[in-house]
């Protein structure tokens, strides 16, 4: 059996008691021993005399300690230094909120502990920076970071453009249509290069990397496209290794549409696409709209194309229901090659049920195509505008009656308007010209230009409708699909 002396037990009761318990232990433990304990226990215990006389002193007196008693009498301790100082607060609060003082100590500077500290010596003050953080605390500071609220200047209409993006997206998913959220992550470099987070690993195994990530030292750029289908929480994401272009945008959507896309929806003619308004997706972008015609054309689909309204890029679902889970299952993994970033995406899941599939595209996708006035006019596009308005303009230059409007099925649920006015129209877009002979209406936006002396706001919204018709006749028309607002502009931009 070990041996367990006096001084062992002293040791373990003076680490469970408080201090005036302790005191009260050693003070009844040397009145036991009688003649001779006091200097007994102060030696064994490690305590002084005077705090063996305090104690037997409270127990003579039956001042004995009581469960969540005062340990200590009140007033007891070090007096505050904001008591013994009386303009430390001040001073403190003044450095802290210069007030506009070009002269402040600390206004061009970090607020750290050592710098205030440093200001508060100059200003005569003796304070340490452990004081200084608790009289912070007391103050009701903490360290905040800064937080992203300013989305930029808001549309009037922005409510209204997300409630009939709403509506769009609540009529697809009714009818068992596709509907789909595009956009492109950030670019990555290929290398042993750091990847922000932190992962567990084992002492004196650090992953290491290059100090510096320069492009020249890179082994490529992924450029991560992706498609995030709302109805079945899927990603796809379409990784190419040059630029984002609009030609790489569609490919991307046409790769997902052949791969996935057709077997969920066997039967479907539509598509819905939710798009930032700007990007290689934007609303202006002239060859995005060329190359989703090719893509109606090719499939037959009828494809509707929802932007959003501006600074409300991040309201994106793709962003927070795709992008943000494929940061944090590669966190802390350096992106050594694209076999990395493919099987690293395609692991990402999330407990809603969230699969995505990856695939790398090695297609180069050159900038700087310029689509013509003349080809752009030959889309077969529909435009309409977010608000009524008693006419709209066929075209071939006529004002359409009530009742041809009535006749073309464009008060259907499916005659989806945008969020946006149409003050100007791209030259000879109206003029009369024979109807194309696309099987497929491709929907796009309305561009909506800034108001200015040249190009002033007209007092209502001007709709465009393309014939999809097989015939020159215009005796049929496909109800317009489109919503949402394009970023205001100038001009319209080539791609």
């Amino acid at each position: 059996m070990i041996e367990f002396s006096q001084q062992d037990q002293f040791k373990v009761m003076h680490g469970v008691l408080n201090e005036r318990q302790w005191r009260l232990y050693v003070a009844t433990e040397a009145k036991r021993r009688g003649t001779g304990g006091i200097s007994q226990v102060a030696r064994e215990a490690g305590v002084t005399r005077k705090t063996i006389r305090k104690g037997l002193q409270e127990v003579e007196a039956g001042d004995l300690y009581e469960p969540g008693g005062r340990i200590r009498r009140k007033g007891g301790g070090r007096k505050q230094i904001i008591a013994k100082d009386e303009t430390l607060r001040a001073d403190l609060e003044e450095l802290l909120e210069p007030k506009g003082d070009p002269q402040s100590l600390v206004r061009w500077t970090t607020k750290a502990m050592s710098k205030l500290k440093e200001a508060l010596k100059s200003q005569g003050h003796t304070i340490g920076e452990t004081a200084i953080r608790e009289l912070l605390k007391g103050m009701g500071f903490s360290l905040k970071a800064n937080k992203k609220a300013i989305e930029g200047t808001a549309h009037a209409d922005r409510d209204a453009q997300f409630q009939q993006i709403n509506r769009t997206g609540k009529a697809f998913e009714a009818e068992g249509l596709p509907m789909i959220s595009v956009d492109c992550k950030k670019k990555e470099l290929i290398g042993n290069f750091k990847n922000n987070g932190r992962e567990w690993q084992a002492k004196g195994q650090d992953t290491t990397v290059n100090v510096y990530d320069y492009r020249s030292i890179a082994d490529g750029k992924a450029v991560p496209y992706g498609i995030y289908d709302v109805v079945h929480n899927s990603g796809f994401i379409n990784v190419g290794i040059e630029h984002e272009t609009a030609e790489f945008a569609v490919e991307s959507i046409r790769r997902w549409w052949h791969s996935i896309g057709s077997g969920l929806y066997p039967t479907g003619k539509e598509l819905l696409i939710v798009a930032d308004g700007g990007g290689s997706n934007g609303a202006r972008n002239r060859l995005w709209k060329m190359q989703l015609q090719r893509f109606a054309t090719e499939t037959g689909l009828s494809i509707t194309v929802c932007h959003l309204p501006p600074a409300t890029s991040k309201w994106n679902k793709i962003e927070h229901r795709l992008f943000s889970y494929i940061s944090i299952n590669w966190r802390g993994k350096p992106l050594t090659s694209f076999e990395t970033v493919i099987e690293l995406i395609s692991h990402t899941t999330t407990k809603q049920g969230l699969t995505v599939t990856a695939v790398k595209d090695t297609n180069g996708y050159p900038t700087g195509i310029k689509v013509s006035d003349e080809d752009l006019a030959s889309l077969s596009i529909r435009r309409e505008a977010f608000l009524t308005m008693p006419s709209r303009m066929l075209c071939n230059g006529e004002q359409e009656t009530s009742k041809q409007r009535s006749k073309t099925g464009a008060t259907s649920p499916h005659d989806l308007t945008e969020c946006t006015h149409a003050p100007h129209v791209a030259k000879n877009s109206l003029q009369q010209r024979p109807c194309n002979q696309h099987k497929s209406v491709l929907a796009v936006l309305v561009l909506h230009r800034a108001s200015n002396k040249k190009h002033p706001l007209p007092n209502h919204p001007l709709r465009l409708v393309a014939s999809v018709s097989t015939s020159s006749q215009f005796s049929r028309l496909t109800p317009a699909r489109v919503c949402a607002n394009g970023y205001p502009g100038s001009s319209p931009r080539r791609s």
